[in-house]
């Protein structure tokens, strides 16, 4: 799947794939998506995926959809669990992770609606700990996550797991929770929201614990608005202050895919 001139590098026990631009990360993380879907469905007759938004795997999806629509990709026997989603939002919102997910994936493809699951933005406050915690439940039920995709955000979160001061220990076992937004975060959102007082200061998110528990993760970075982010994950110690370093906890389970700029900071970037 990778070219003869990426270049390949071990950090931290991980993998690390370097590219050319960002054009190259999709193409490549499109390919290790459709890997893990046909890996699992030769396996169990199933997949399950773990699935994240943002320009980046939008392109990603992209590609997916394309393949599909030329007949070479099924998502019959897939079964999707998204991030995390905004709180409160309606699912039709169209700044909803929902919505970005039917536009981008679940309204292109033959996934069954009743199998893509997204973090529910409208569930009461006094409920969202218990549909929190049945999200869990349901991935446990499905066998757990087959290929969890990721992003990481310039403060370093995967998911909306933000940074904090919590032990180690503890953050490696977060479970999926209602959560409040870092302010770096929500300074990035202001492009889906358009003002900083717009951006809704709370989201669902799967946890450290659930997203760990996956048998496979690619993690994917574009741009010199990363390096910092991405540099720290990758050479810097596990800490919770920089969630993405919690990788390296699980990391003969992990690739990244990044792009020339994303590795501005790292050895011989």
């Amino acid at each position: 799947m990778k070219d003869a001139d990426d270049r390949s590098l071990r950090l931290a026990g991980m993998s690390v794939i370097v590219v050319e631009n960002a054009a190259e990360v999709c193409r490549l993380a499109a390919d290790h998506v459709e890997a893990a879907i046909r890996s699992a469905l030769a396996a169990c007759g199933r997949a399950v995926l773990g699935l994240a938004t943002g320009a980046t795997p939008e392109a990603v999806y992209g590609r997916l959809a394309d393949r599909h629509e030329a007949g070479a990709l099924s998502f019959r026997d897939v079964t999707t669990y998204n991030l995390d989603e905004y709180y409160p939002i309606s699912p039709i919102d169209p700044r909803s992770y929902r919505s970005y997910m039917h536009r981008h994936l679940f309204g292109r493809v033959d996934l069954a609606p009743d199998r893509a699951h997204v973090l529910d933005g409208t569930v009461p406050e006094g409920f969202a700990a218990e549909h929190a915690a049945e999200f869990d439940r349901w991935i446990q039920a499905d066998g757990g996550l087959d290929f969890q995709l990721l992003g990481i955000g310039r403060n370093g979160h995967i998911g909306f797991n933000e940074p904090t001061d919590l032990p180690v220990a503890e953050s490696l076992r977060l479970p999926t929770r209602l959560v409040e937004l870092h302010p770096v975060t929500r300074a990035d959102a202001v492009r889906e929201f358009g003002s900083i007082e717009a951006v809704i200061p709370r989201a669902l998110t799967m946890g450290v614990g659930t997203i760990l528990s996956a048998r496979s993760i690619l993690s994917l970075a574009t741009g010199p608005r990363k390096a910092e982010a991405v540099a720290a994950a990758l050479t810097g110690p596990m800490t919770s202050a920089v969630p993405a370093s919690l990788l390296q906890s699980a990391a003969d389970r992990v690739i990244w895919i990044i792009d020339e700029p994303a590795a501005g900071l790292l050895p011989g970037g």
